[in-house]
C-alpha cells in the first residue's frame, strides 16, 4: 500500500468510535446506517486497489471453491495458494476424489499441515457422490451435515461458490470489524460483530464483499497488532514443533514413503520410544487415517 493511503489511518477509526450502534455493548445493538455505508466505501476503496490474486478466485466452480475453504482452515494463504492448484490438477471433479484411495490424497496433501482435513475432504467427497449427484449442495444446513464443515465454512462455501449472502466470521473478518468499531476494547465476543457484519453485508455482491474485507485483514495484520488479539475467541496457536500434530504428520509421512512398517519399526524410524508412539498410532487408527494389518501399519 502506498505511504499516502489512508484506508486505514487511525483517524479514520476513530470516527466509529462509539457511532456504530444505539444503546449499550450486549444489548440489541443497532448500526449506525451512515457508519455502516463509509464503513463499506473504506473496504471496497482498498479492494479496488489492492485485490489480492488467487486461484480460487479465478473460478465459480463449486466443488473447486469447497476445496479451497477446507484448506485455508488453519493454513496460510500462500501455502494453499500453491497447494491448490497442485491439488485441482490432480482431483479437477469432486468424482475423482472421491473414487480416489485415501493415500493417494494424503500424499498430494503432504506439506498443508492437519491431515485430518484430507480425510474429511475425501469422505466429503463420497457424500457428495452419493447424496447430492455429484453437486455440491447450495445450502447451508446441507453444507454442515457433510465432514468436515462447520457452521462458519458452509456460509463461506455458499458465499463464494454460490454469491449468496450468507452471514459469517472469521479471522480477518473479525479482525476488520473490532479494529473499526471496537478499536479500544478487549474480550470483544461474536455476537456484538454480527450486528454489524449483517448490517454491512452486500447482499447482491457477497462473494466481492467477503473478499475485500478479508483483504482488508490481511492488511491490518501485517500494519498493526493483530486486532482479532482482542476478541473473546481469540486463541494462540500452540507451538508445532514437538507437537502431537507433528507426530501424526511424522507417522503419515513415513507410512506413505513405507508401508507396512510395524509399530516398532516405525518407533524407530521416528526416534520414538514403542509406547510414546503408540496413543499416536491408536488415535490414527480409530479415525481411519491408518490400518493394521497382520502387526503391521498401512494408510
Amino acid at each position: 500500500m502506498r505511504p499516502n493511503d489512508t484506508y486505514d489511518d487511525i483517524s479514520i477509526v476513530s470516527d466509529f468510535r462509539g457511532s456504530y450502534l444505539t444503546g449499550s455493548r450486549g444489548a440489541d445493538p443497532v448500526p449506525d446506517a451512515a457508519a455502516i455505508r463509509k464503513f463499506r466505501s473504506i473496504i471496497n476503496g482498498y479492494y479496488r486497489k489492492h485485490r489480492r490474486d488467487f486461484p480460487w478466485r479465478h473460478t465459480e466452480d463449486p466443488y473447486h471453491i469447497l476445496v479451497s475453504e477446507i484448506m485455508l482452515q488453519q493454513t496460510q494463504v500462500g501455502r494453499v495458494a500453491e497447494k491448490f492448484v497442485e491439488f485441482i490438477a490432480v482431483f479437477p471433479a469432486v468424482g475423482d476424489l472421491a473414487r480416489a484411495p485415501l493415500k493417494k490424497v494424503l500424499a498430494v496433501w503432504q506439506g498443508m499441515g492437519y491431515n485430518r482435513r484430507a480425510r474429511y475432504l475425501h469422505e466429503l467427497a463420497k457424500r457428495v457422490v452419493a447424496d447430492h449427484g455429484s453437486s455440491v449442495p447450495d445450502d447451508p444446513e446441507a453444507l454442515g451435515r457433510l465432514p468436515g464443515i462447520g457452521r462458519a465454512t458452509a456460509a463461506s462455501i455458499c458465499a463464494f461458490a454460490f454469491n449468496r449472502p450468507a452471514l459469517f466470521i472469521e479471522t480477518n473478518i473479525r479482525a476488520v470489524f473490532i479494529h473499526f468499531f471496537f478499536h479500544d476494547a478487549t474480550n470483544v465476543p461474536d455476537r456484538d460483530i454480527l450486528p454489524l457484519a449483517e448490517a454491512a453485508l452486500d447482499r447482491k455482491r457477497p462473494r466481492d464483499w467477503y473478499s475485500a474485507l478479508m483483504d482488508y485483514g490481511s492488511m491490518l495484520k501485517k500494519r498493526h497488532p493483530n486486532p482479532s488479539r482482542k476478541s473473546a475467541h481469540h486463541q494462540k496457536q500452540a507451538p508445532f514443533e514437538g507437537s502431537r500434530r507433528q507426530v501424526r504428520g511424522r507417522v503419515l509421512k513415513t507410512l506413505l514413503g513405507k508401508p507396512g512398517m510395524s509399530p516398532r519399526r516405525l518407533a524407530a524410524a521416528l526416534g520414538m520410544s514403542p509406547a510414546g508412539l503408540r496413543p499416536v498410532i491408536d488415535e490414527l487408527l480409530r479415525e481411519g487415517m491408518v490400518r493394521e494389518h497382520g502387526g503391521r501399519l498401512y494408510i
